[in-house]
C-alpha cells in the first residue's frame, strides 16, 4: 500500500507538470522541442518531490516513532540516502542539463540535431571547464522569441494601419556565445541558492498578492466602443512600428560589430517594451472582445479577475502568515510562539495527508514567489534578464531558466523550511543535514547564526510592500491625476 502511494503521488506529480506545459507553452513550439520539454518535465517533478521529501521524512520518523516493535526503524525509509540522491540530481540538472538544454534549444531549429548537439556539449563542457564571469558573457540574442508583435494583426484586419507583424528574430548573431542565463550560478558556495531564495523570494512574497490583488482594481468595468478600440489600436500601432525601428537600428549596430554595453542596455530596454507591449494589447482585446462569442468571452474574462481577487486574498494571507512567522519565531529571541508549527502538528492529529498538503502549499508558495519576484524586478531594473511565464505564450527558454531557478531555489527553501518548521521537523534527517551541518559550516555559519538571510527576507518584503502602496497601486494614480 505504501509503494502504491509513493507511485500515486509521482504520477500526480508528472501529471500536474504536464498539465502547466501544455498550457504555458508557446504555439512556436508546439510539436517540437522534444528535448527540452522533457528537461522541464523531469525539472519539476524532481523540484516537487523534492519539497515533498520534507514532509515524507517527517512521517517517516512518526513510523519509526510509533512502532510497536523492536527493529521496526530498520524497516522505514533511508531518508539521508533520498536527501543525498535528490541533492545530487538537482545539482546535475542545474549545472549541467538544463544549460545543455538551454544551448540545444537556442542552437536554431536550422541546424541538425547532431549538430545541436554536438555545439550544446561543447558550450556546456566550456562553460563548466572555464567559469567565466557574467559581464564578460553576452547572451546569444534571441530576442524578441517571446515578444512577437502579433497585436498589429488586429489593426491589419480592421484596415486601419499596415501589417506590422515581425518578430525580433533577425538580431540573433551567427557568432555563438554563452547565454548569460546560467552564468551565473556557482557550485563552490554551499549559501548561493540562498540569494535568489532572499533577493526574489523577499521581493515576489509581496508583489504576488498584491499585484493580482491590484489587477481586479484595476480591471476594465466595462465593454469599450468601437471608436475608443480603434483610438487605442491605432496608439499601439504606432508604438510598435517605433519599438520595430528601433530593433532594426539595433541590428544595424549588431553587424557593424557595435556590440558594447550600451548596446546590450539597449536591447533589454527594448525586450521589456515589447513585453509591456503585448500586455496593452492583451488589456486592449479584454476590453473589447470580438467574434461570435463575444458576450461568452467578457463573461470568462470577469470570471478571471474574480479568480485573480481570490488567489490574491488567500495569498496575501499565506505571505502575512510567512512574514509573521519568520519575525516571531525565526527573528525574535527566544521565539514569542512556535506558530505554523503548531498548526503544522495539530493538522497531524487530525489528518496526515492534510498536514502533508498545507506543508508543501506553504512551500511551494515561496518557489512561486521566488519566480514572481524575478519577473518583477526584471521588468524594472534592465541589468536582470527577464523569462516571462505566460498562458499560452512561454518558450522554451524562459521555460528552462525558470525551472533551473526553482531547482536552485528548492533546496534552499527546504532547508529554510527545515529552519523554520525545526519544531515540527525535529529529530529527521532533513533537520540534522540543513539545520546542524550546514550551519556549521566555516565561514558561512555567521550569516546562520545571525539570521542574515531572515533579515534580509523580511526587509525586502516590507520594501516591496511600500512600493506597491506608494507607486504601484491604484491609489497613486488617483492622486497623480
Amino acid at each position: 500500500m505504501g509503494d502504491f502511494n509513493v507511485a500515486l503521488v509521482i504520477v500526480a506529480a508528472v501529471v500536474s507538470v504536464l498539465v502547466l506545459l501544455v498550457n504555458y507553452q508557446h504555439p512556436d513550439d508546439a510539436n517540437q522541442a522534444y528535448f527540452p520539454k522533457r528537461v522541464v518535465v523531469l525539472g519539476l517533478t524532481v523540484a516537487v518531490l523534492s519539497i515533498l521529501m520534507l514532509p515524507a521524512d517527517v512521517a517517516n520518523r512518526q513510523a519509526c516513532r510509533k512502532a510497536v516493535y523492536n527493529g521496526a526503524c530498520n524497516l522505514t525509509l533511508p531518508m539521508k540516502t533520498l536527501w543525498l540522491v535528490v541533492y545530487i540530481v538537482d545539482a546535475v540538472f542545474v549545472f549541467l542539463v538544463i544549460p545543455f538544454a538551454m544551448f540545444y534549444y537556442e542552437g536554431g531549429q536550422d541546424k541538425s540535431v547532431g549538430k545541436r548537439l554536438r555545439t550544446a556539449l561543447m558550450w556546456v563542457v566550456a562553460s563548466a571547464v572555464v567559469r567565466p564571469r557574467p559581464r564578460h558573457l553576452i547572451r546569444h540574442m534571441t530576442m524578441g522569441e517571446n515578444c512577437t508583435a502579433f497585436l498589429i494583426v488586429t489593426l491589419h484586419r480592421m484596415g486601419l494601419v499596415g501589417k506590422v507583424d515581425f518578430t525580433v528574430r533577425h538580431l540573433s548573431s551567427m557568432v555563438q556565445t554563452f547565454p548569460n542565463s546560467f552564468s551565473g550560478f556557482s557550485s563552490g558556495q554551499p549559501c548561493f541558492s540562498q540569494l535568489p531564495r532572499v533577493i526574489f523570494g523577499g521581493v515576489g512574497i509581496a508583489c504576488l498578492p498584491l499585484g493580482l490583488i491590484f489587477s481586479f482594481i484595476r480591471r476594465p468595468k466595462a465593454v469599450i466602443t468601437r471608436s475608443q478600440y480603434i483610438k487605442e489600436a491605432t496608439e499601439l500601432g504606432k508604438k510598435a512600428r517605433e519599438l520595430k525601428k528601433a530593433a532594426e537600428a539595433l541590428h544595424q549596430e549588431e553587424r557593424s560589430g557595435n556590440k558594447g554595453r550600451k548596446w546590450r542596455k539597449n536591447v533589454k530596454a527594448l525586450e521589456k517594451e515589447l513585453l509591456l507591449l503585448e500586455d496593452d494589447m492583451k488589456a486592449l482585446e479584454e476590453m473589447y472582445p470580438q467574434g461570435e462569442q463575444a458576450e461568452a468571452t467578457w463573461a470568462f474574462t470577469v470570471l478571471g479577475y474574480i479568480g485573480k481577487l481570490i488567489f490574491g486574498v488567500v495569498g496575501l494571507i499565506v505571505s502575512i502568515a510567512w512574514v509573521a512567522h519568520i519575525v516571531i519565531y525565526l527573528l525574535i529571541d527566544p521565539p514569542l510562539s512556535s506558530f505554523l508549527n503548531e498548526i503544522f502538528i495539530k493538522l497531524d492529529g487530525v489528518w496526515g495527508l492534510l498536514v502533508t498538503a498545507a506543508f508543501a502549499f506553504f512551500c511551494f508558495y515561496l518557489l512561486i514567489a521566488v519566480i514572481a519576484g524575478e519577473m518583477m524586478l526584471g521588468l524594472k531594473l534592465v541589468f536582470i534578464t527577464i523569462h516571462p511565464m505566460k498562458w499560452g505564450g512561454t518558450l522554451m527558454n524562459s521555460f528552462l531558466f525558470n525551472v533551473g531557478l526553482i531547482l536552485l531555489c528548492s533546496i534552499s527553501v527546504i532547508q529554510f523550511c527545515a529552519t523554520a518548521f525545526a519544531y515540527y521537523a525535529q529529530a529527521t534527517a532533513a533537520q540534522e543535514i540543513f539545520g546542524h551541518t550546514l550551519q556549521s559550516l566555516c565561514g558561512i555559519k555567521y550569516l546562520y547564526k545571525y539570521n542574515v538571510f531572515q533579515y534580509g527576507f523580511v526587509a525586502l518584503a516590507i520594501l516591496t510592500l511600500f512600493y506597491y502602496t506608494i507607486f504601484v497601486s491604484p491609489f497613486h494614480q488617483v492622486l497623480s491625476q
